[in-house]
């Protein structure tokens, strides 16, 4: 780790989080390593390139750490306090506007104290850009969590070029008006030049509510542009998100890695069938159904535990709040009842697993399945679709996709399913482990084409392409 300067940077990434993960050594020094996500190899080289700043919160409450340069830009830590942490991140993102976001699959609260936290967070985050950029610089804004963020810079600097990017779904109007701050957040984002969703529908909504603000102009049906009371234009469009598909191929084709399988497949027993999920444990991912509906098919004998395992990964998420301990607590519960109904203790129905993997591990998991399982009841995208497509060797296998993932306008190819319908789910499971290797193969090929063809570095170029970067 060396120290940086306070030059200002032409590039800036403004996150909740920081791209980097703290490593604590045996000496008690402290180094910090790039984290694995895909927002982070996205947007890496688009940083080293230019020699950009990214401004986000390093992860620890109630410290301050000093800005640094790694691999090629600089990092620039926002402090929070353990209060902060729980009513802006835990509080108003996370237990308000995550769930309405997401369909209000549980209810959203509302609390004044939550709504301050974040709005004081978010100019916190807005100062240290304004201090910061260059004239005329590009600063691209991630996700729900920093929504005042734009408005808050274009009237600090009216000279930058703002980007914001959401990466999970937008409500229909219907919902948002809940927010008692629906007002401010709208206004937030409309401070940007580009605002990017995930699909075409996320950003008709938004186009909607923007057309119903005091000062915005153009007609109801325009979904691609705002025009302000000042004469800005504001885009409003879709860039799909998507994976290093190469990369993760790359990998799962690793020796290591499919030695990594072999003996995976072999301590669950060598099954002809493996079935498998993975998801953060989130309400929004629609666990308990698709849990529902692996058991009743084993009680119905549709599943042979002696053919079949159903492999499980979830990784924990927000333990803290209340909806996730209560999901953690049902999951338990209903996978230690499916499994009491065995018939034998050799193997389990459900090989369930609550803890995190490294990302070699993950694509094991991927070479060994036969049938993925991807069943959120609503998702921006979901990337772990795209990459157990990305890491297979062979095309007989099958995807089941929730038609409520943004993925499903991209891969229709695969195995739809309502997941709130456990009939219906029950009969695609059934229907994706009989079907012809042949129309396996051919959805397979597809899907497979379509995840190369359409890349994480394309989404970065694209949009950054729109906003004139």
């Amino acid at each position: 780790m060396t120290s940086t300067s306070d030059d200002l940077a032409t590039f800036i990434v403004v996150a909740n989080r920081l791209p980097v993960d703290r490593v604590v050594n045996e000496d008690g020094s402290i180094d910090w390593t790039t984290s694995p996500g895909g927002l982070v190899t996205a947007l890496e080289p688009v940083m080293q390139r230019k020699g950009g700043a990214w401004i986000g919160w390093h992860g620890a409450p109630d410290e301050t750490v000093e800005p640094f340069h790694h691999e090629g830009y600089d990092i620039v830590p926002i402090p929070l306090s353990a209060q902060e942490v729980t009513e802006y991140y835990e509080g108003f993102s996370n237990a308000s506007l995550w769930p309405l976001y997401h369909d209000c699959v549980v209810d959203p609260e509302f609390h004044r104290e939550w709504w301050d936290s974040y709005r004081t967070v978010n100019t916190r985050f807005a100062e240290k850009v304004a201090k910061r950029a260059a004239k005329n610089a590009t600063v691209w804004v991630q996700d729900y969590q920093l929504q005042l963020v734009p408005r808050m810079l274009r009237e600090a600097r009216p000279d930058l070029k703002i980007g914001f990017f959401l990466h999970i779904p937008f409500p229909p109007i219907e919902l948002y008006q809940h927010i008692p701050w629906r007002g401010e957040l709208v206004d937030g984002l409309l401070g940007a030049d580009l605002i990017g969703f995930q699909t075409p529908g996320a950003a008709h909504n938004f186009a909607r509510l923007a057309h119903h603000r005091d000062g915005v102009t153009g007609p109801d049906d325009s979904d691609d542009i705002a025009t302000l009371s000042d004469g800005r234009v504001v885009k409003i469009k879709d860039f799909p998100i998507s994976i290093d598909a190469r990369g993760f191929h790359e990998l799962a084709s690793s020796p290591q890695v499919h030695q990594e399988a072999e003996e995976m497949r072999k301590e669950l027993g060598n099954p002809s069938t493996i079935i498998f999920g993975v998801d953060r444990l989130d309400y929004t991912k629609g666990l308990r159904q698709r849990i529902r509906a692996i058991g009743e098919l084993f009680d119905e004998g549709k599943l042979d535990q002696d053919d079949c395992v159903f492999l499980q990964l979830a990784t924990p998420s927000r333990e803290r709040v209340e909806e996730y301990k209560i999901l953690r607590n049902d999951i338990d519960l209903l996978v230690g009842r499916i499994n009491s109904a065995s018939d034998t203790l050799a193997r389990p129905r459900i090989a369930y697993r609550h803890t995190s993997v490294p990302r070699s591990t993950l694509a094991a998991m991927y070479q060994i399945a036969d049938i993925m399982i991807v069943t959120p009841l609503r998702d921006g995208m979901n990337l772990v679709a795209k990459e157990y497509l990305a890491c297979r060797d062979d095309d007989n296998s099958a995807l089941i996709l929730s038609e409520f993932a943004g993925a499903a306008l991209e891969l229709d190819e695969a195995y739809m399913v309502n997941p709130y319908d456990i009939d219906g789910m029950k009969a695609t499971i059934m229907k994706a482990i009989n079907d012809s290797p042949q129309a396996r193969a051919q959805k397979m090929r597809a899907m497979r084409e379509q995840v190369f063809a359409h890349t994480i570095d394309d989404w970065a170029d694209s949009f950054l392409t729109e906003l004139g970067e």
